[in-house]
């Protein structure tokens, strides 16, 4: 399925149905009175969380969503039927801006969550609504009030426990496919992967956490460089970020300051995020190569540096485990 996490489209929801006028007419009954009923009410639209989608695709294709109109009144009293509500399906982490970009309106991050996004109308009231003891036969009859419309964005924010940020072909895509059963496109080249993945991680039968890939970054990614500035946002849920650095590249520490930079720049909020710096591709280094830059990395970041290889499996189960008590800390954290 073809991913896709921005879309806009526009709403409609449902216009009221009218009143009527009507008189009771029967048999032996001369004067039988007003007796038009009231409009039904328009659908709404709603907008609902649901786990079993992941992309926003099928808004590529369906960009307009309009609800019915309420069904008029009728003789007797009768009230016309209330119209069906249009109940827009989501992934979960999707948010919803109006049109302008900037003003959030609703974020649908949990499963089930849901927002009406635009009432129907109400009917409008027949004429036996306005009979009084002064006017015992109106002739008036309100049409229904009309329903609201906009033009919204829709972005989604995949809701991941751990995130890979780095630069391009520092082996994220790699440890994606060997942590978890994801298949990303790998190759040897900057920029192999083009939208976000994700993978779930078991570690046992009660233990897994979700990991996401996205995009490498570079610099001035937070200005819209390349793929990043796009992506970043889907880390922003993240409990932890792990910062893959590509152990066989000489400026390892220019490296790491260059993604610290980026963060920083897209939000502070992100980059004060718990951070696992790992220096990857270590089975084509020496062991005095992985002492040195280990070193480096550690003195430079103040923080502990794990060392992995995602062709040999080296450092993966001491990683993952890592990982799993971080995310496990942080959900025990949150639910206290």
């Amino acid at each position: 399925m073809k991913f896709l996490d921005q879309a806009k489209i526009y709403v409609r929801s449902g216009d009221g149905g009218d009143g009527v006028i009507a008189f009771r007419r029967e048999k032996y009954i001369e004067f039988g009175g007003p007796d038009g009923g009231n409009g039904g009410r328009g659908g709404d639209i709603i907008f609902r969380a649901v786990p079993a989608l992941n992309t926003l695709i099928d808004f590529r294709y369906t960009q307009h969503f309009r609800a019915r109109k309420g069904g008029n009144g009728a003789g007797s009293d009768r009230t016309g039927a209330a119209a069906q509500d249009v109940v827009i399906n989501v992934p979960v982490g999707t948010q919803i801006f109006d049109e302008d970009r900037e003003t959030l309106i609703a974020d649908l991050d949990s499963d089930g969550k849901e927002i009406l996004l635009c009432r129907g109308g109400d009917g409008g009231h027949g004429n036996a609504h306005f009979k009084s003891s002064t006017n015992r036969s109106p002739r008036r009859a309100d049409t229904g009030f009309p329903g609201e419309e906009r033009w919204v964005w829709l972005r989604l924010k995949l809701i991941a426990d751990v995130g890979l940020v780095g630069l391009p072909n520092a082996g994220k895509s790699t440890l994606l496919s060997v942590a978890s059963r994801a298949r990303p496109k790998i190759a040897d080249y900057p920029f192999t992967t083009l939208h976000p993945q994700l993978g779930v991680v078991r570690l046992n039968n009660t233990e897994e956490f979700v990991i996401a890939d996205i995009p490498g970054l570079i610099e001035g990614a937070s200005e819209g460089a390349g793929l990043g500035d796009r992506f970043l946002g889907h880390v922003e849920r993240c409990a932890t970020l792990i910062h893959l650095i590509d152990g066989t590249e000489s400026q390892i520490v220019k490296h790491w300051r260059l993604i610290r930079n980026e963060l920083e720049a897209y939000d502070p909020g992100l980059a004060s995020k718990p951070e696992v710096i790992v220096l990857n591709k270590c089975d084509a280094l020496t062991p005095t190569q992985k002492t040195a830059k280990k070193r480096a990395l550690a003195k430079a970041s103040g923080a502990d540096v794990m060392l992995l290889s995602g062709v040999t499996h080296e450092g993966l189960p001491e990683l993952l485990r890592f990982l799993q008590d971080r995310v496990t800390a942080s959900k025990k954290a949150q639910s206290a």
